[in-house]
């Protein structure tokens, strides 16, 4: 606070003197020579003089430092991932026919109430608490509930509050992600489980994991796993669960003799709009900063998106002859799943080669899918699970090299590229085999107790009328 007190100073035999003082965090300014000035100059000195002391930053109840900044960027970047869930679902629901447009959006909306509750009461202790189960994955009493963070402000100069909830949207997304792997044949009371179950005993554990400042991913070789902000926690484990999924569930009926459309490719073009803006909160607000590492992750994210979608509808304009509104679109979520994991640690020269390559390997891993066979419906594995594994592999051949300048000086000698690239294909590949495994688990006894792919009649109805008794439009779709 700031406080302007009246005093009066008796020295010697001189009448006492009138004195002002202007006091703040136990720092006194006089303010007395200010009041002989005139009336007009001393106005506007004094306004410059309050707007100078107030200016030094806000405090905590603890006195803690409170970056307003900071921030005002971290209240930003959550509420811009919360963004892509809406648009994520819009994405998705495009995609799908019209008798499963609502069933398939609801997938994303539904696990904003699900995964938000479990993450407040236990999701964020889990993930970055301290190690337990010999650090499988975290825990810390005073996160159950947050019950213990109420006036908590961390080191960068964020309250907890703000990081917690910021964290909790990438908890969210992830489970959601998943759906368009089994879009149009799965049971909906069993994909509320799965979520549930999963976001406890896959994406936490993978999170404490990576970013966590004691999991083990975090601290391996000098200066552990780059992920900045989710390639390996959130689209390599999503796209390998989706891809789990889809296998164990089968195709959907007709799949693939029976042409399936998108139902509204005008809604997948907003809502993957919606993903390229938010996505800037995703990567530039994991900087947990308002600085020059969000400015880097936030132009390296740009330059990605728009390299994927030209890339894309090149690649697709060469093999197909057309460039597509959906190829764009790909391309755009290619590019930017590419440089999710990298976005701190490249420049804009390397965020672009990411995002072209990105699309390249992730258009033809979808045409392979096509000539495998296998249903991954909305090609969660094609995009998220390859553009993640080809960003958190590749992003090591394009690191600036003040990186790894601090990482020589952590490991105490030499550190090279093909060192940080080991250290990146064991984290790769130990989410790909922990995600895959445990969702094979979960479905398996999961679909003991409920079935978790639709009954032929339901699939047939459509997801809308089946389980929430509602269509997305006024028309009949009955393929």
């Amino acid at each position: 606070m700031t406080y302007v007190s009246k005093i009066y100073i008796k020295t010697s035999d001189a009448p006492p003197k009138k004195v002002y003082l202007c006091h703040k965090n136990d720092i006194f300014y006089d303010l007395s020579k200010f009041l002989l000035m005139k009336t007009s100059a001393k106005r506007y000195l004094l306004i410059l003089f309050f707007i100078f002391i107030s200016s030094g930053g806000l405090f905590a109840a603890d006195n803690t430092h409170i970056d307003s900044g900071a921030t005002a960027w971290m209240l930003t970047s959550t509420a811009l991932v919360l963004l892509m869930i809406p648009g994520l679902a819009m994405f998705y629901g495009g995609l799908v026919r019209s008798k499963n447009v609502l069933g398939t959006i609801m997938h994303s909306f539904v696990a904003m109430g699900i995964i938000t509750v479990l993450w407040v009461i236990v999701g964020y202790s889990m993930a970055f608490g301290k190690n337990v189960m010999g650090g499988w994955f975290g825990w810390n009493s005073n996160y159950f509930f947050l019950k213990g963070i109420d006036t908590n402000i961390l080191d960068a100069g964020v309250p907890e509050y703000v990081f917690t909830m910021f964290q909790g949207k990438f908890a969210i997304i992830t489970p959601a992600l998943i759906a368009g792997a089994f879009a149009e044949r799965v049971n909906f009371k069993a994909y509320c489980f799965f979520i549930a179950i999963w976001s406890l005993l896959v994406y936490n554990p993978l999170c404490h994991w990576v970013w966590s400042s004691d999991g083990f991913l975090f601290h391996l070789g000098a200066k552990g796993a780059i992920d900045f902000a989710g390639g390996t926690v959130v689209h390599i484990s999503a796209g390998v669960s989706g891809l789990v999924a889809a296998l164990f569930l089968g195709a959907r009926r007709g799949y693939p003799y029976q042409v399936i459309r998108p139902n509204n490719m005008v809604i997948t073009m907003l809502g993957a709009g919606l993903l390229w803006v938010g996505w800037f909160g995703f990567n530039a607000g994991s900087s947990v900063s308002s600085g020059l590492s969000t400015a880097q992750a936030l132009t390296a994210t740009q330059v990605a998106a728009a390299s994927g979608a030209l890339s894309w509808i090149l690649i697709e304009g060469m093999h197909q002859g057309k460039a597509t509104a959906l190829g764009f679109a790909s391309g755009i979520l290619a590019g930017l799943v590419a440089v999710t994991p990298a976005a701190g640690v490249v420049q804009p020269y390397g965020a672009m080669i990411l995002g072209l390559l990105a699309s390249l390997i992730c258009y033809s891993a979808i045409q392979f899918k096509n000539r495998l066979g296998y249903d991954d419906s909305l090609d969660a594995f094609g995009i998220h699970g390859v553009g993640g594994i080809v960003g958190a592999l590749l992003l090591t051949f394009f690191i600036r090299p003040s990186w790894m300048h601090d990482a020589e000086a952590a490991a105490g000698g030499k550190w090279t590229l093909w060192n940080q690239l080991g250290v990146q294909g064991l984290a790769v590949t130990i989410a790909i085999i922990y995600a895959a495994v445990m969702t094979f688990v979960i479905i398996f006894i999961l679909n003991k107790f409920i079935k978790f792919k639709s009954s032929e009649t339901d699939e047939m109805a459509g997801l809308d009328r089946a389980y929430h008794g509602e269509r997305g439009y006024g028309m009949l779709n009955p393929s």
